[in-house]
């Protein structure tokens, strides 16, 4: 990678370097930069408020659904990480250690937050006493830590921000019911507000969370083909209640343990919507999380502080007054076509261009950001105009996006095709398999391609699998991955 103090100016093309664009798109924009902290970022401003509009669309969702929010520390014992023999082993490589509080050493180390089910589970043990407790139905918004060997921005960072939701449940039909529901959440959110279309399913065994009963994902198709975790939701069984002594008077008088999921995603998002949409110009944001929905451009000629400034404020406030999100860039020392390049790489959904001529034709120019598209509109109605304008951007995005995915989606039951094609990076390719742990590592280790998710109501299988040439069990999603 070239100098990471080095200046963005130019961006490399996805076609010529893919992780490269994503790279300079991402600092270029002034969406997050590298920090002095070996594998964090800094997320800046700009970056910030889309995590922040996506925080908002996913918690109005979470409390839809019956869900409230808490806050458990930073610091976990770690006795508590040890309890679930799975859980560390799986965090085990990960995980940050304080070992001193100022110069003394500490009597136990205590672990940075990989994730939440130790403490979380040690209170719940507190808390719940009688079936009448449950369910329990708590999410926090937090930053967690993860030694990562690797990292990228926004997809891989030593330290991220996330949501977790740990609930417990009576009964295990409530739990699995749980663990769906919050799948379904997750996938409305990224197809709604992302525009980004994923697939549900369910991990293969060697795939799911440390310690859970079954795993759950949504995976999305990146534009370069790579596939993306873009969120999980584990059904944990009883398996944390026993060992963290989580248990309650059922309604029989007898002592039971809890029936228990979590579920989250992160700001790995963000950088999923930038490979999901962007192009060599930068980023291309769907309308329901862009921190600007529309940028203003004034043309200024003449006395246009006098003759054009005033229309492009009237215009300005008729927006904001229907919610609509404007930036209005009346700066002077940049001139329009540099703020049409500018607003273009940080992904403004619609940009509207007003001038002299405009404000004698009671006229403005509306640009979309997706496809370019010119469209000289009237004043009279712009409100109205823009925002149903916006709408059609947002389901243009995601209709371009399931395209995609469609084109780079590929079924096989022949070997050599299935290796071939999954040289570079393709996109799915959906191949028997006969449901063994042994035949999926040989695959991987063959094509470094991992098997994404299983279908939820999945259809008899095409053929015999696609390693050993036993009886097929499932069609499964294959992929290389972020």
């Amino acid at each position: 990678m070239a100098d990471k103090d080095a200046l963005v100016k130019e961006v490399t093309p996805r076609s010529e370097d893919f992780s490269r664009w994503y790279t300079d798109v991402i600092r270029r924009a002034e969406l997050a930069d590298y920090s002095p902290v070996k594998g964090s970022m800094v997320i800046r401003p700009y970056g910030y408020a889309i995590w922040e509009l996506m925080q908002q669309a996913l918690d109005r969702r979470i409390k839809d659904t019956g869900h409230v929010n808490a806050y458990f520390p930073l610091f976990i014992p770690e006795s508590l990480l040890k309890k679930e023999a799975a859980h560390v082993e799986g965090f085990a490589p990960e995980v940050a250690w304080v070992t001193h509080g100022g110069q003394e050493q500490l009597e136990e180390r205590l672990v940075v937050r990989p994730t939440s089910e130790a403490i979380i589970g040690t209170m719940y043990a507190k808390w719940i006493q009688s079936w009448r407790d449950l369910p329990v139905l708590i999410n926090q918004w937090a930053n967690v830590v993860r030694w990562e060997k690797v990292t990228r921005l926004f997809m891989r960072t030593t330290e991220f921000l996330w949501q977790e939701g740990h609930t417990v449940h009576e009964t295990e039909e409530e739990a699995q019911e749980e663990t769906l529901k919050m799948l379904e959440v997750y996938r409305d959110f990224a197809e709604t507000e992302l525009a980004m279309p994923v697939l549900k399913g369910l991990k293969t065994e060697s795939e799911k969370f440390a310690g859970a009963v079954s795993t759950y994902s949504i995976e999305a198709l990146m534009g370069d083909g790579r596939a993306l975790q873009a969120g999980t939701s584990h059904n944990l069984g009883q398996n944390f209640a026993k060992v963290f002594e989580i248990t309650f008077q059922g309604r029989d008088k007898t002592v039971q343990y809890g029936w228990q999921t979590s579920w989250g995603v992160s700001t790995r998002l963000v950088g999923g919507v930038i490979m999901t949409h962007g192009d060599d110009s930068g980023l291309i944001l769907p309308p329901r999380i862009a921190p600007y929905q529309v940028v203003m451009v004034p043309i200024p000629r003449g006395d246009w502080r006098e003759t054009v400034l005033p229309h492009a404020e009237r215009i300005k406030g008729e927006l904001e007054a229907r919610g609509i999100r404007v930036m209005l860039d009346d700066r002077e020392e940049h001139s329009p076509g540099w703020k049409y390049a500018e607003w273009e790489m940080r992904g403004v959904p619609l940009r509207l261009e007003i001038g002299p001529r405009d404000v004698k034709n009671e006229q403005v120019m509306l640009v979309r950001r997706d496809n370019r598209e010119k469209t000289p509109t009237p004043m009279a109605g712009i409100a109205e105009h823009v925002e149903g304008l916006l709408e059609t951007i947002q389901q243009a995005l995601f209709d371009r996006a399931v395209a995609f995915r469609d084109e780079h989606t590929q079924h096989t039951t022949d070997r050599a095709e299935f290796d071939k094609t999954l040289e570079g990076r393709p996109g799915y390719v959906v191949a028997p398999w006969c449901g063994s742990d042994d035949c999926e590592a040989k695959i991987k280790t063959a094509t470094q391609a991992t098997i994404r998710n299983l279908p939820l109501d999945p259809k008899p299988s095409t053929g015999t699998c696609i390693e050993c040439g036993k009886p097929g069990e499932v069609d499964a999603y294959f992929a290389k991955s972020y």
